[in-house]
């Protein structure tokens, strides 16, 4: 048994395994919160526990995933590509609602994490929050900040996008698919473009759009800011 988990591939089919049942429980349900990604962590930290199988034994396999993280955003250029003439069209309120929306999310943790007295190593951790992995562990790595938590705070921001995108969406009667799109991108990163991709092509490739002018905007403003 312990040769088999400190494998790489153990950790590879565990969670290739865990988000495929994660799929199919909320195709079954169609329920926002039953987001495959939640599923699957549960899983995951699930079977380590049962099994006592240290967390460095399954990350041989997890880092292998990791290392794809970076071609799978780059690959939504292609639905980005795809919506070129909305993108010329619309090309100055979309950089300036990703600008719009990069402030926002960096002015209101910055505010919120002065305001309860946070350690700046925290802070720097918390503030890149809503952009993709890679571009939010390089910006908190050169301002001090605490990695681990970095990674955390984008996957529980994505999660929560991407669960509360198609309500807030309906709630808020926001039929433009440009701007629902450019709004879950620019919260959720990828997690919440893979959901802006169910909800429709032009709402996908706005997401995946919004996901590199918002890192762009991000790591300009905190050049500036921090």
């Amino acid at each position: 048994m312990q040769q088999l988990y400190q494998s790489p591939f153990f950790g590879i089919a565990l969670s290739v395994l865990a988000f495929a049942i994660g799929v199919q429980i909320q195709k079954r349900t169609k329920l926002a919160i039953c987001n495959p990604l939640i599923i699957a962590t549960v899983l995951i930290i699930a079977v380590l526990l049962l099994l006592d199988i240290p967390y460095e034994s399954y990350n041989q396999g997890g880092a292998i995933i990791d290392l794809m993280l970076a071609p799978a955003t780059a690959c939504l250029a292609v639905t980005v590509y795809t919506k070129i003439a909305i993108l010329k069209k619309n090309w100055l309120p979309i950089l300036l609602g990703c600008t719009a929306g990069s402030l926002t999310s960096m002015g209101c943790v910055l505010l919120l994490c002065r305001l309860f007295h946070l350690d700046n190593s925290v802070t720097m951790a918390l503030i890149p929050k809503s952009v993709t992995t890679p571009i939010a562990v390089s910006i908190a790595e050169q301002h001090g900040g605490v990695i681990p938590l970095t990674v955390v705070a984008v996957i529980i921001t994505g999660i929560i996008g991407s669960v509360l995108a198609p309500i807030l969406i309906q709630l808020l009667r926001l039929n433009n698919p440009v701007a629902a799109g450019l709004a879950i991108g620019a919260c959720s990163h990828a997690v919440g473009t893979s959901k802006a991709l169910e909800l429709g092509e032009t709402e996908g490739a706005m997401s995946g759009l919004a996901i590199g002018i918002c890192g762009i905007v991000t790591v300009i403003f905190a050049l500036i800011l921090l």
